[in-house]
């Protein structure tokens, strides 16, 4: 395999700018249709916003380069339109991503979850995970290689078909699988897929987040080869229609939230997220308007597109109003009354501000904020996900106020958050009798290990690509520098141990892709920005920020219009099946 490096471009470089300016251009270059993309020529996504709005005066924090080739990032590569010399740690990724391709019928179908030999257990860390392979195809894409991402998509689409059992229970049609397993026939000279949608997993959960992940997928595809007829095939239109069709079905709920089991997404194990985890909310979100944008407009589209927008801006509402947390909504929730009833109670929840934990409290910078890990009747997690917080800023759920904040935070609580090796999972870790209630004593996720504040690398691309939509590259840069001290000597694992993430994870498997991915694509996008297109949503100007009062970090809107947002939104959430019924004041 060649992987040299070759130097046949341009050097290109931009002038530093303010944050104001930072965040104007970034605007500006998201919010441009992206420039159909000739494959043979791999280019990105939107190059002509590119050379606009970054290559006079105002460029980003970041180096720039003239648009024409590939990343600079490839196998081979070209790396002369960058203006410092390459680390030894792309090549090396990129040769381990590619060892890790997953082949049907000579056709790459996916990556393997970790190529790691030395392990004496293979388990399912062998098979192609819908959430894992996502930093995978979003590097192939970057790097003008999107046959792959195509197969993949198409593959996890048929597999969906399929009659999913568990046990004698059969699992709704819209559901995606987790994973699945290419297995060779050397005698027949044939492959045949096994896929597991929750059947094989640990504790048997059925993944929510696959479904929403296999859509944004999609999306990213379309934007990068600039191609939407994989999108406008009857079989995707199906596959989105049936996953959309799955999460938006009317029950007793009254949250537009989507209820989850523990298990259902990346902590795919007991951690106390059951109810409304902060992940599953912002890729909601997010799956709903990348299927907004590319469902057909026949008869059944515009009746999806219509059940998407009504329940998007109840979903923005709720999680703008009740899951955000900052200095002052913090101090208001450590003031709650209790027993309040009708509308006008201030503590809808009836939390019980005893029920604070103390760490918050020295968390809690008085500049910054963040959305917390779940909200139901008499329960607020306040612990810190990374993954949620990042979608929501790059799907548009967080307000540009709102994603200043989850930076600032970030910066001010670097050590906890960051420490020697990005990235946590979540912060702070369950201890003592907590970790035995809350996690049923699982020795795997004892304290700042794996799940329970472990910390992972694959984070990194999501943290890159909110630092680069807020306007602030120098957070990836530094985080990136941290991960090239140490990840790749330590054979890519899969996470780390410890408060500052000091130790390689105790059951790590080493040659993680998802680990070797996440690198390649912060690296990438650093060193083109156009990129974050590909993952990321500009702001939805009819759906009107709603933010809660008497907030520090962010601005809020007067009593009058609240009041009048509440009942637009009542309205919206009682009309859902079409009734005209008007609200009682």
């Amino acid at each position: 395999m060649d992987i040299g490096l070759k130097e046949n471009g341009l050097i290109s470089h931009g002038t530093a700018a303010s944050e104001n300016d930072q965040e104007h251009d970034i605007s500006k270059l998201l919010d441009k249709p992206p420039r159909p993309v000739k494959i043979e020529r791999k280019r990105s996504f939107d190059e002509r916003s590119l050379c606009s709005e970054l290559s006079i005066g105002r460029a980003l924090d970041f180096e720039t380069h003239s648009p024409g080739g590939r990343s600079v990032f490839d196998t081979p590569g070209s790396f002369a339109r960058h203006s410092f010399e390459p680390h030894l740690m792309v090549a090396e990724a990129w040769e381990a991503l590619r060892r890790s391709l997953v082949f049907f019928n000579g056709q790459p179908v996916g990556t393997i979850a970790a190529y790691d030999h030395q392990s004496e257990e293979v388990l399912n860390y062998d098979q192609v995970f819908v959430r894992d392979f996502v930093p995978s195809a979003l590097a192939f894409l970057m790097n003008g290689e999107p046959e792959i991402v195509k197969n993949f998509i198409l593959k996890t689409i048929h597999l969906q078909g399929w009659e999913k059992k568990i046990d004698r229970f059969k699992l709704g049609a819209g559901a995606m699988p987790a994973s699945f397993k290419v297995l060779h026939d050397p005698i027949r000279k044939s492959d045949s897929l096994v896929a597991d949608f929750g059947e094989s997993a640990i504790g048997r959960v059925a993944p929510v987040d696959s479904g929403f992940w296999w859509i944004i997928l999609l999306r990213a595809y379309t934007k990068s080869t600039g191609d939407s007829s994989l999108a406008e095939t009857p079989e995707c239109q199906k596959g989105m229609k049936l996953i959309l069709d799955l999460c938006l079905s009317e029950g007793f709920d009254t949250f537009p939230t989507l209820l989850c089991a523990d298990g259902c997404s990346m902590i795919d194990r007991r951690m106390g997220v059951y109810g409304y985890p902060i992940e599953i909310q912002a890729l909601f979100f997010m799956a709903l308007r990348c299927a907004l944008a590319m469902l057909n407009h026949d008869k059944e589209g515009e009746e999806f597109m219509e059940r998407i927008s009504k329940r998007l801006h109840a979903l923005s509402y709720h999680m703008r109003s009740y899951f955000w947390l900052d200095f002052q909504q913090l101090n208001d929730i450590y003031q709650y009354k209790t027993e309040e009833y009708s509308h006008t109670a201030v503590n809808k929840f009836n939390v019980i501000p005893d029920s604070i934990p103390d760490w918050v409290f020295e968390f809690m910078p008085t500049r910054g904020g963040y959305f917390i890990g779940n909200v139901s009747p008499a329960k607020m997690d306040f612990r810190w996900f990374l993954l949620g917080n990042c979608v929501a800023i790059l799907s548009s759920l967080a307000t540009p106020e709102q994603s200043s904040a989850i930076m600032d935070l970030i910066e001010a609580r670097w050590e906890e958050l960051v420490g020697e090796m990005p990235l946590k999972i979540t912060y702070p870790a369950l201890e003592n009798h907590e970790w035995r209630i809350v996690t049923g004593c699982d020795p795997k996720n004892t304290r700042w290990s794996y799940h329970n504040g472990g910390s992972w690398p694959v984070l990194l691309w999501f943290l890159t690509a909110a630092c680069i939509k807020t306007g602030r590259p120098h957070i990836a840069r530094r985080a990136v520098d941290m991960v090239e001290r140490r990840l790749a000597g330590d054979s890519w694992p899969e996470y780390y141990d410890g408060k500052l993430g000091r130790y390689v994870g105790k059951q790590a498997r080493k040659y993680q892709t998802w680990s070797i991915a996440g690198y390649l694509v912060a690296k990438m996008m650093l060193e083109d920005p156009t990129h974050l297109g590909l993952i990321s949503l500009e702001e939805d100007k009819q759906m009107k920020p709603l933010t809660m009062r008497r907030s520090s970090s962010w601005s809020c809107t007067d009593q009058a219009t609240l009041e009048e947002d509440v009942q637009a939104v009542t309205k919206l959430q009682r009309n859902d099946k079409g009734s005209k019924s008007k609200i009682r004041k």
